[in-house]
């Protein structure tokens, strides 16, 4: 993402809070911003205007996973609680100027999306190392309905819909990685995590890894296993012997949440390393 320098300054202004549009950030409060994204400053004596400082520092970044990520925890709708200030005529200052270099900023499900005109989303990186990425928050949105069921009390439902969460990633990561992956999902979720523990070298009979861990990766199996055939136990085109409960499915939702986080974060991972890995080799040729 990289913005015009009518944007920078327009971004600016809200970052600041000198358009009077967004809550004022002090000098020291910048610094203290723009540290966590990435920066090394320090306010003391010679520390330039805050507008100055503001508009260098989002030049320095401009281009980079860091820039959306700042304009996503600026706008971020908490940041504008307990103030005298609104979110939306923030939005709409920056937006007006953004749309000219093809960018918008967006509120959807109460989180922020930086986003190109055509919608898609724009990756960015968070402080310490995090990403947020469309496939967590692919997941999140779909534990979000599978809460709202639990709300509701259709557990029935919450769980189907943990089960379909695990389903989605795992069959996404099985067609990204093996190229002879089966075109078809048969509807085992069993079979398909087995080739997904492998693809992800999971596999729990590994002899590289300590005890405690192969015990953790068995639970995984049993957690994969358990889901599975409550599901069949509660569905219509079987003979229906399982009713849950508000915590059974609440239980089963959580677990959900952590493997397809797991799954997720294993899988990138694995091509970091092997991108790293491929990079020694063409240095040692």
């Amino acid at each position: 993402m990289e913005l015009s320098e009518r944007s920078i300054k327009a971004l600016g202004k809200i970052i600041s809070g000198d358009e009077n549009l967004s809550p004022y950030r002090s000098g020291p409060k910048l610094v203290e911003l723009f540290n966590e994204f990435g920066s090394n400053d320090s306010y003391g004596p010679g520390f330039p205007s805050r507008w100055m400082y503001v508009e260098e520092s989002l030049r320095s970044i401009n281009g980079t996973a860091s820039l959306p990520a700042i304009i996503a925890y600026v706008f971020d709708p908490r940041e504008f609680m307990d103030s005298e200030h609104e979110l939306e005529p923030a939005m709409e200052f920056v937006n007006k100027r953004f749309a000219y270099d093809g960018f918008e900023v967006a509120i959807s499900r109460g989180k922020v999306k930086v986003r190109d005109i055509e919608g898609g989303a724009v990756k960015f990186s968070l402080p310490f190392g995090d990403t947020s990425n469309d496939a967590h928050e692919f997941i999140d949105e779909q534990i979000e309905k599978s809460e709202q069921k639990i709300r509701d009390g259709d557990y029935d439902g919450a769980i189907t819909n943990a089960r379909s969460l695990l389903e989605g990633i795992m069959r996404d990561i099985e067609i990204e990685i093996d190229p002879n992956a089966p075109k078809k999902y048969d509807g085992d979720m069993v079979k398909l995590y087995k080739r997904v523990q492998k693809l992800l070298n999971l596999e729990p009979g590994r002899s590289d890894i300590e005890t405690p861990l192969k015990q953790v990766l068995s639970g995984l199996n049993s957690v994969i296993s358990g889901i599975a055939a409550l599901r069949n136990r509660m569905s219509d085109a079987h003979a229906r012997t399982y009713k849950p409960s508000k915590h059974h499915a609440v239980l089963v939702v959580n677990s959900a949440k952590t493997m397809a986080n797991f799954l997720y974060d294993t899988k990138e991972y694995q091509a970091v390393r092997e991108s790293k890995n491929k990079e020694l080799r063409c240095f040692f040729r």
